[in-house]
């Protein structure tokens, strides 16, 4: 049997917008299942992101805590954004928000993994990048002005094994900057020459 996954639709007889929000849209689809019974599925559509694991010449992964209204909790995370400027690839993204948050641009671009967050109920879909050799850019040589969020934004740097052990101990929460690092981590032991390019298709 080939362990892959693999596009399949299941008809959708209606659907019904329930709310429309600044991010994300939600709807229930009535789908015909195989064995021909109908079910109501709560759909969130959402534009998509992207996130950066930033490694440095001695494997410390960039963290950076940020506030997460929903959960009530300052978040240990990596450097990420949604995918909402049209037209704009997600390795562009990507450098786009490690410079933004960070304030550091990477020479060396590959692609970590490709995953959704919660495809029982989302269609959010995230390209994490691994990025390194990087440069760190003073801010007066960057073209923007963080605003809002981003002036909140505290940077740390950690060893990658130590950010494995936080994980497993339960102590980093964020899921992206969970599988982020365990990746990471797997990836520096395969040989980060193993990686697809920053620019390799994604599966549609």
């Amino acid at each position: 049997m080939n362990i892959e996954d693999e596009p399949a639709h299941w008809p959708v007889m209606s659907t019904a917008e329930l709310a429309r929000g600044r991010l994300v849209t939600v709807r229930t689809d009535k789908v015909r299942m195989p064995d021909g019974e109908l079910a109501e599925r709560d759909v969130v559509i959402h534009p998509g992101a992207v996130a950066v694991l930033a490694l440095d010449d001695v494997q410390q992964v960039l963290l950076i805590r940020q506030y997460r209204h929903p959960v009530g909790r300052l978040l240990w995370e990596i450097p990420a954004g949604l995918r909402d400027v049209a037209g704009e690839q997600p390795w562009a993204t990507a450098r786009r928000e490690l410079l933004e948050e960070a304030g550091y641009r990477a020479r060396d671009w590959r692609v970590l993994a490709d995953y959704y967050t919660s495809p029982g109920f989302s269609t959010e879909r995230l390209r994490v990048f691994l990025a390194r050799d990087l440069e760190f850019v003073p801010e007066n040589e960057r073209d923007f002005v963080p605003e809002g969020e981003e002036t909140q934004l505290v940077p740390a740097w950690l060893p990658l094994d130590e950010a494995v052990r936080k994980v497993f101990a339960g102590e980093l929460h964020n899921g992206v900057a969970a599988l982020a690092i365990l990746a990471g981590y797997a990836a520096r032991a395969e040989g980060y020459e193993r990686l697809r390019p920053a620019d390799a298709p994604e599966e549609q």
